[in-house]
């Protein structure tokens, strides 16, 4: 389909596809010892409890356009957080050309777009290495929204939001509408790549894979930071306080952490 705003179908009744983004971010830290673990745990969880996301997720209901009708939350103890927002359909305003765009979405402002019945949520997974030395920590939000409006507009946002090694995003859209002839939609917006809807400040800062099914309209891309400074994964003390061999190998771990976590696979740990 390769149409612009102008050309849009007109729709018997209301727009029914309904469009998923799954969006996951790691933060991984190197804890020697289990206070150390500890205490980086306590960190993640204040700076990412019920309360701060919540509020990320109401910037995002404003970026999508809608109105919330009701939020769960909840800190979970030892450690983690779950945040669930009803949102409805927002002001009726008309839809701005770039909506149908692969480009970023915008950072909150204000509300520009509207959606039907939806929802947004988000889950924490604080975890650690059994024999200590990795900790590390996910994020999965969800943004499922029904009418013109891609999800996919929230994603630089999501990025602003998080400090993260590594990313994965997926992006999905179920169902059909129809024309005004009966004919049925799968898709109502060209879309090539979830990269487009990335800002060129951040894809320069990651490597990045994109696993894409185009007949199912199913779209997956993997982000990995591309520097890598020792003194980011280290918690309460920076590398000039370890041995060359010391950082040595805990620079070894780590990359092998994250670049499990990346390609989906275990690997060989005989460091």
């Amino acid at each position: 389909m390769d149409m612009t705003p102008e050309q849009r179908i007109t729709l018997h009744g209301f727009n029914n596809l309904t469009k998923s983004l799954s969006f996951n971010m790691y933060d991984v830290c190197y804890t020697k010892t289990r206070d150390e673990r500890e205490a980086y745990l306590e960190y993640i969880d204040e700076q990412y409890n019920a309360d701060r996301l919540t509020k990320i997720l109401s910037h995002v209901a404003e970026i999508i356009g809608a109105h919330v009708l009701n939020i769960a939350k909840q800190d979970y103890i030892p450690q983690g957080a779950s945040v669930t927002v009803l949102v409805s359909e927002g002001p009726v305003v008309e839809v701005p050309e770039e909506s149908y765009d692969e480009s970023p979405g915008p950072l909150p402002d204000n509300v520009i777009l509207q959606l039907d019945k939806s929802h947004i949520t988000v889950h924490t997974y604080p975890e650690f290495h059994p024999d200590e030395g990795i900790s590390t920590f996910r994020a999965d939000i969800d943004v499922s929204t029904c009418g013109e409006i891609s999800p996919l507009k929230a994603l630089n946002y999501l990025i602003h939001s998080f400090d993260t090694d590594i990313m994965t995003i997926d992006y999905k859209i179920r169902g059909f509408t129809r024309d005004i002839h009966g004919h049925k939609l799968f898709i109502d917006h060209e879309i090539s790549s979830i990269q487009n809807y990335i800002p060129d400040e951040a894809k320069e800062l990651f490597d990045m894979i994109d696993v894409n099914v185009y007949k199912e309209n199913i779209f997956h891309t993997k982000c990995k930071l591309k520097q890598f400074d020792l003194d980011n994964y280290l918690f309460g003390y920076t590398k000039d306080k370890l041995s060359e061999a010391e950082q040595q190998e805990i620079t070894e771990r780590i990359k092998l952490e994250m670049d499990e976590i990346y390609y989906g696979k275990n690997m060989d740990r005989s460091y």
